[in-house]
């Protein structure tokens, strides 16, 4: 089996597993609890933290531990326009925003608030003009995502945070996708709020973190006991919490010559895709995006077929998001990069991983033309060679 598919999950490291298993064992008490139970688990949220924070240049005590990216992106937007409800009602965001964002802001225009919706060029890319336009004397938050889940593609959030500092307006960012495969600090970024997720690093699902700087006001989501400083009730997840910090000491150790390996890989796949594969488009940007993500739109096939037949030979590829893998409807994101609604649906991620190998690759572009050659003789869109 070969796993191409690391930017809806990924497996578990060792490394983490073995860290994680005391806590499911022995050192099982509540964290909140003041016997030596408790303060045996406290002792290592605590220093989870630190690890955390010193890794995106943060103080330990601006680190929100959630259940994963969607709720740390549901409270960043959510707690600071709810708060903040009396200085404006306007949020800025982009159009190929992750869902958790997307959804969230949909919901907020149901109460009341007034949301602008970045377009962005074919590259999937916002432009900071355009970004300048739609502010207001209204404007609350902006909410920006790092990399696109889908195609790797980069903002420019340094500009767009520091816009948004010099205009005094809360700057969000989902950087779930970038974490350990691009460089992150939080000042250089801006950064007021940034949601990160564990199992897109190797540590457990169920593990998030949300990064707010100090003096931010943000309403909790979840109510309830005094956790968290007051900031996200419910019992702490104290195994995947250590997970998710050895997952950041692995990606401090290993992650520079793992994402330069990795982005070898990527454009071993893409050679051997272009070169043996007639009408095929890369999606997104080709320089700047993460070094593990490869989106190609294969012209008159649909994407769901290529899965279905790449899984019988044993690969795991996905169209899109996972979040939306149900879906029968086109990427969200390929069409607002322009593509043609046939084309969009054409489209494969191919999302690479520590495990890879330049064997796993020389295998999917061994076998992908003959599926491509296959499916478009079955398609009445294909014109013939």
């Amino acid at each position: 089996m070969i796993y191409l598919d690391h930017n809806a999950t990924t497996p578990v490291h060792p490394e983490v597993l073995e860290a994680m298993l005391p806590f499911y064992k022995e050192v099982y008490g509540n964290a909140s609890s003041i016997h030596a139970f408790g303060r045996a688990a406290r002792s290592a949220v605590e220093e989870s933290r630190e690890k955390i924070a010193a890794f995106i240049g943060a103080s330990e005590d601006e680190i929100i531990f959630t259940s994963g990216g969607s709720e740390s992106d549901n409270t960043a937007i959510r707690g600071v326009m709810e708060v903040n409800s009396s200085k404006g009602n306007h949020i800025i965001t982009s159009v190929i925003e992750h869902h958790a964002v997307l959804n969230t802001c949909k919901y907020l225009e149901k109460k009341g608030f007034r949301v602008t919706y970045l377009p962005v060029d074919e590259f999937g890319v916002i432009s900071v003009d355009e970004l300048k336009k739609a502010i207001t004397d209204e404007t609350v938050l902006i909410t920006i995502m790092h990399a696109n889940n889908e195609t790797g593609t980069l903002q420019p959030l340094v500009e767009t945070g520091a816009i948004a500092r010099e205009k005094g307006i809360i700057f969000h960012s989902d950087a779930v996708q970038s974490l350990t495969k691009v460089p992150l600090n939080v000042d250089k970024m801006n950064a007021d709020l940034l949601s990160f997720s564990g199992h897109k690093i190797y540590a457990p699902k169920g593990a998030g973190v949300l990064y707010k700087r100090k003096g931010v006001k943000m309403s909790p989501l979840l109510l309830g006991g005094h956790h968290e400083k007051n900031r996200r009730a419910g019992t702490e997840n104290v195994a995947g919490i250590v997970g998710f910090a050895k997952a950041i000491e692995i990606a401090r150790r290993d992650g520079d010559s793992l994402n330069k390996r990795i982005e070898g890989l990527r454009d071993r796949l893409w050679k051997g895709i272009k070169d043996n594969i007639k009408d095929v488009k890369l999606n997104g940007h080709p320089d700047k995006r993460t070094p593990n993500t490869l989106n190609v739109s294969f012209k008159f096939v649909e994407g769901e077929s290529i899965i279905l037949n790449l899984d019988m030979e044993g690969v795991a590829v996905s169209s899109g998001s996972a979040c939306t893998s149900g879906s029968l409807s086109a990427s969200h994101v390929m069409l607002a990069m322009g593509l043609d609604h046939a084309i969009a649906q054409g489209s494969i991620r191919f999302s690479l991983g520590k495990d890879n190998s330049e064997e796993d690759i020389d295998f999917v572009t061994g076998i992908l033309p003959g599926i491509i050659d296959k499916l478009r003789k079955m398609s009445p869109l294909y014109p013939g060679d």
